[in-house]
């Protein structure tokens, strides 16, 4: 008789599915997983460490950078923290546009994941599909930050400026003629909330598609149910949160349950698993972007009606006006030594949780009265997801870690930090 014996297998770190630099060390018997060693690290770069020598405005941008299909969430956690120890509040219409704007990259990041996750698996349509969503909800990101992607649109005290009132116009071109031009720019006639209330409309219409291709597919459900089950009581001493938690049928959403900003004023419901498994947590995920899609229309509601103030007429934490700067000399000086040498926040320390659409992302910041954090901590919701890949996938199939690797929504920027 040969000798059987396990035999070990780098999966990554430049694979496919890994979505990001992940090594895994696989010790297989045949095809079927025995242990699986996750190595991280090849994407380290010292965020928290970086912050500790900026001024707490240069650190806003480090935080898209983090989950960089999350980008506007995490500055979130982090502009709440400093406020949190500058025990400042800032106004609702800023608050109304936040909210809005976290739901938009809700949206966002579980389109990107839907996609990834079905090409992980072997569906290639519905990534095209979440991909030509993600492009108008990029633009809207453009046209209020001027960024695609890294948008530093948070600031401490509220956001950098109220929404635009036009939306950028596409040209035409050698491939796009004046009339398909005229066609594309349709819905761009009005403002940014013109824009947004038009997607809005239209995008309950692309859920049902996404759904009509996945949810009763015979193949993306065999693939799906029954694999990398967790419990619910496992979940939760594992330190899962948001859609990995709730998949477990633990309903727990700190919008809900601790509401920060203007939560508590929208109506929204939060979809739980039963199962616990894949197919279940892609369910969670569906249903949240029609939540997501509910809340926005309540902002746009609410932001067409209540004109007002965007961010704090505190000049020590916010820049004055372009106009008051050039004509004031005392708003000169305060825009000088806030964008030279930055705000002195009081000593304390505090945490800040939101509800990232990965789960709990948390800021700890530590002050000590100066410019810069004293020590600057992130919850990053991926990390315990990640931590707990050995045991999702114990007793499974090579083909089906690729489908927990995907389930788990995992971007390394902010595992590896």
């Amino acid at each position: 008789m040969a000798e059987i014996r396990n035999y070990t297998m780098n999966f990554g770190p430049q694979h496919p599915a890994a979505h990001g630099v992940l090594r895994l060390v696989m010790e297989l018997d045949g095809e079927v997983i025995r242990r699986a060693d996750p190595h991280i690290g090849l994407l380290h770069r010292a965020t928290e460490k970086l912050a500790e020598n900026k001024t707490y405005i240069q650190s806003v941008p480090y935080m898209d950078r983090l989950d960089y299909v999350s980008m506007m969430v995490n500055e979130h956690a982090y502009v709440m923290a400093i406020e949190k120890l500058l025990q400042i509040e800032i106004p609702v219409r800023a608050q109304y546009i936040r909210v809005m704007f976290d739901e938009i990259t809700r949206i966002l990041n579980h389109l990107l994941w839907l996609g990834a996750h079905a090409l992980d698996v072997g569906a290639m349509t519905v990534f095209l599909y979440a991909f030509r969503e993600r492009e108008d909800l990029m633009d809207c990101y453009e046209a209020v930050s001027g960024a695609r992607l890294h948008a530093a649109y948070y600031r401490p005290g509220g956001v950098y400026r109220d929404l635009p009132d036009s939306m950028p116009q596409y040209q035409s071109s050698a491939i796009h003629d004046e009339k398909a031009t005229r066609v594309r720019n349709e819905n761009r006639q009005g403002s940014l909330l013109d824009f947004i209330e038009d997607f809005t409309n239209r995008f309950p219409g692309y859920v049902d598609d996404y759904e009509t291709l996945l949810t009763d597919n015979r193949i993306w459900k065999q693939r799906l149910v029954d694999i990398g089950i967790v419990s619910p009581d496992r979940a939760k001493a594992l330190g899962f949160s948001g859609p990995m938690l709730r998949g477990s049928g633990v309903e727990w959403d700190l919008r809900k349950k601790q509401p920060y900003e203007v939560y508590d004023q929208v109506d929204f419901d939060i979809p739980v698993g039963v199962n616990g498994d894949c197919y279940d947590r892609y369910l969670v995920r569906i249903e949240e972007m029609r939540q997501s899609n509910r809340i926005i229309k309540q902002c746009i509601d609410w932001l067409r009606k209540n004109p007002g103030a965007v961010i704090t007429d505190n000049n020590k934490v916010a820049p004055p006006s372009r106009l008051a700067m050039k004509q004031n000399m005392e708003d000169m000086i305060h825009h000088f030594k806030l964008f030279t040498e930055g705000m002195h926040v009081p000593r304390g320390e505090a945490y800040v949780a939101v509800e990232h659409p990965k789960g709990e992302f948390g800021i700890y910041i530590i002050s000590d009265g100066a410019n810069k954090p004293y020590r600057l901590k992130i919850r990053a919701p991926g990390f315990a997801h990640l931590a707990a890949l050995d045991e999702m996938t114990r007793g499974h199939m090579i083909a089906d870690l690729v489908a927990i690797i995907g389930t788990q929504d995992i971007v390394f920027g902010e595992i590896d930090r």
